[in-house]
């Protein structure tokens, strides 16, 4: 059959709709997009445009993968984040744009010496030396490269397969300095030499708690690697051993900043605070008032008089 690429388009939204898939008439279009080779601009312009059995059939079979709940990215096999293209797959988290709010924060701290308005009292640097921990696709640590001035950035993960998606995008990127480390947590980084140490250790851990996991939508859930998403019984796991280790492996007044849970924000405060070799810490809220980010600053005595910064 022929259809009009408004008709087709429709009919893929319904069906998506049908399946349960958000943004069912989001996707319907970015599916025709990806199939014509054209950005969303375009589409308007062949909106009248009859579309010939063939394509039909093409443009079903994708609409029939979606509503199956692989997610778009694993179809289109790319996502968009930090104005950046990354490649993704099934071996890596498919970057958020909650997410983007942490490299937003992290970009300030390094070209400013700022965070969200406020200069932070801690060393100033011109040349920055970056660990981005559990990099999966390296989106945070690709983008800090490509986006901010005097930075050498280390993407570490356990997962050879995720490092080779980050690899691939580090090349496609022109992010050809980024160094990429297989390591579980630090221990690459602890060698017979002594401790390889950072200015800033920024990381998205896993943290979702494992009894959430199967309550997930089908994308996640089904598609997404249970490494990046599983953060233990009570979704803390990873932030202990950063909380702990951190220390060990950055400067002076080095910069700590995660992402966390929207209900995370009290937990990973009170295991940071309860460490006296960090001076410093805030939480910050997402574009949608929710808590995401926690910064916390190594002190440069031994015992610091602590100071908690109020949520913003």
């Amino acid at each position: 059959m022929s259809l009009p690429v408004k008709e087709l388009i429709k009919i893929g939204e319904t069906q998506l709709a049908d399946a349960g898939v958000e943004d069912a008439a989001i996707d319907a279009k970015e599916l025709y997009c990806y199939m014509m080779h054209i950005d969303r601009a375009r589409l308007m312009m062949r909106w009248q445009d009859v579309m010939q059995d063939n394509q039909c059939e093409e443009y079903f079979d994708l609409i029939a993968r979606r509503a199956s709940r692989v997610p778009l990215q694993h179809i289109t096999g790319e996502q968009d984040f930090m104005g950046l293209t990354f490649q993704v797959s099934d071996k890596v988290l498919i970057p958020r744009q909650d997410t983007e709010t942490l490299v937003e924060d992290a970009l300030d701290i390094i070209g400013k010496n700022m965070l969200r308005g406020e200069t932070l009292h801690c060393k100033k640097r011109k040349n920055w030396s970056v660990l981005d921990l559990c990099c999966g696709s390296g989106a945070i640590g690709i983008s800090i490269d490509r986006l901010a001035q005097g930075c050498k950035v280390t993407c570490a993960d356990i997962s050879a397969d995720a490092l080779a998606v980050a690899e691939k995008n580090a090349a496609d990127l022109g992010a050809k300095s980024v160094k990429m480390i297989k390591s579980d947590m630090f221990e690459a980084f602890n060698g017979k030499l002594g401790k390889k140490k950072f200015d800033m250790i920024i990381s998205n851990p896993p943290y979702i708690r494992s009894d959430v996991i199967r309550t997930l939508q089908p994308e996640v859930r089904d598609h997404e690697p249970l490494t990046a998403l599983d953060g233990g019984a009570d979704g803390l796991d990873f932030y202990r051993i950063i909380a702990e280790q951190a220390p060990e492996y950055l400067k002076k007044e080095g910069i700590l900043i995660m992402e966390i849970g929207h209900d995370q924000m009290s937990e990973v405060t009170r295991l940071l605070s309860s460490d006296e070799r960090y001076s410093y810490m805030t939480g910050l809220r997402d574009l949608a008032g929710r808590d995401r980010i926690v910064v916390a600053i190594l002190s440069p005595k031994r015992k610091p008089e602590k100071k908690v910064a109020s949520e913003r």
